[in-house]
């Protein structure tokens, strides 16, 4: 197994971490225009396999050539939020750099499958599909394991208890409209709703919503990077094991929720050939409209590209 990630900042660099202590590659690489910069932080990690013993071949370069038949590709790069910018203000400068990526990806790594982390995410994974020309299925978008985290997160916290016991859901885009599923949400098989008044419910879904970008606020140069790194090894080793997990992902609507030819995040299963399936569940006509929204915002995107 050949896993390359693009991109060697902090997500990039998370993930590359994540993806070799847990052992999915035999080979490993990380790719960046910076000289310099990603083979020094593939050497770092190379250097900590004798401390936690795992092995495998890791390494960095600034030329795409060295993605060359990669299984899987994990697609990081591009600009991070600064202070009061929304996703979709990455959208024009990111567009390039994924247009470049894809090109070289389809030449280089044609059997591969793209897992995409940049922003604006569902927009961005959209772009990579159409310009690698790839199956949906095997281009697919980091969001809803994200943002499930960390509604996942602000319920443990509330309440005291183990994230473990935390079972919900998060679809839509990734962004200030996406829909954490209260109706869906429980603590061991107990409904949110009889544990927690509905007005501190709301408070967590508004802050899920808004979880990025309290990130962004607080570290001032930077955005989210260890909940992004860690979450998109979830969906690579799920790949990697053809575990078929049951995950919220940015994936292709054909037909499903009444949608086509656009990315959002819904119910997916995930295993050996990515996107295994689309998992299409009955929305309260709330639910509905605010996924509505959502997608209206990724189309909006994508009609600007």
């Amino acid at each position: 197994m050949k896993i390359s990630v693009i991109g060697g900042g902090n997500v990039g660099a998370t993930a590359l971490l994540c993806i070799a202590q847990k052992e999915l590659a035999n080979e490993l690489v990380l790719i960046d225009i910076v000289e310099g910069m990603p083979q020094g932080k593939a050497l770092d990690i190379l250097e900590a396999r004798p401390v936690q013993g795992f092995d495998g071949k890791i390494y960095g370069s600034n030329d795409y050539a060295a993605i060359k038949d990669s299984d899987i590709i994990v697609m990081t790069a591009g600009v991070a939020r600064k202070p009061g910018m929304s996703r979709e203000d990455l959208l024009k400068t990111n567009q390039k750099i994924i247009e470049d990526a894809a090109d070289k990806i389809k030449e280089l790594a044609p059997n591969a499958i793209v897992i995409v982390v940049t922003n604006p995410l569902d927009i961005m994974t959209y772009l990579m599909y159409r310009r690698t020309g790839f199956e949906p299925k095997r281009v697919f978008g980091m969001a809803g394991v994200l943002d499930t985290a960390r509604f996942k997160t602000f319920i443990a916290e509330e309440l005291n208890v183990s994230v473990e016991d935390v079972s919900t859901i998060v679809l839509g885009g990734h962004g200030d409209n996406m829909v954490p599923l209260k109706r869906l949400t429980s603590v061991s098989g107990i409904p949110i709703t009889e544990l927690l008044p509905d007005d501190k419910i709301e408070a967590m879904i508004e802050r899920t919503r808004k979880a990025g970008g309290e990130i962004v606020k607080l570290l001032k140069t930077g955005s989210a990077y260890y909940s992004p790194g860690i979450s998109v090894t979830a969906m690579v080793e799920a790949v990697v094991k053809d575990k078929r997990r049951f995950l919220s992902a940015s994936a292709y609507l054909n037909g499903e929720y009444g949608e086509k030819d656009v990315y959002c995040g819904v119910p997916v299963i995930v295993g050996k050939n990515g996107i295994e399936k689309v998992i299409e569940i009955k929305l309260t006509e709330e639910e509905k409209n605010w996924l509505n929204k959502s997608i209206e915002t990724v189309r909006k995107g994508i009609s600007s590209l």
